[in-house]
Formats: C-alpha cells, structure tokens, sequence
C-alpha cells in the first residue's frame, strides 16, 4: 500500500468520530496514536472536508507548517 493510501486512511479513521461517515474496514484504521495524532488538527484545519479522505489528507498537507507536532511526525513517518 502507498504512503499516500495509508496516511489517508489513517486520517479517516482519525476523523470517523468526529463525521457521520460509517466505520471503514477492518485492516484501513490507524493506529490509535496516529489517529488520536491528527484528529484535532483535521477537526481544526479541515472541518469541511470531513468524510472525504483525500480531501483531508489534501488539506492537511496545505495546513502542514500549522499541523500538531504529533500530526506531523504522522506525516514524516509515512514519507510525506
């Protein structure tokens, strides 16, 4: 799976208790730090894109020099 794919899921998943976007598949989740991570700067940043992945992942990236160091690190660790 491509870096990209994965930190979008991971971004969804961050965000699922903050949308009404049904649970995702098992195995496309973060892990609860990387959720936990990013879900405040999604939350903040992003709010509009909610329960779009990409577009979060996308928004993101834009807002990276304001991200959460936590957030950040989420980022580097996956290559991006």
């Amino acid at each position: 799976m491509s870096p990209h794919l994965v930190l979008a899921t991971i971004m969804v998943a961050a965000l699922g208790s903050l949308s009404s976007v049904p649970a995702f598949a098992q195995g496309h989740m973060g892990t609860p730090q990387e959720q936990k991570a990013c879900s405040r700067d999604a939350s903040r940043f992003c709010r509009k894109e909610l329960g779009n992945d990409m577009a979060v992942q996308s928004c993101l990236q834009a807002n990276r020099a304001k991200l959460s160091r936590a957030c950040s690190k989420v980022f580097q660790s996956h290559g991006m």
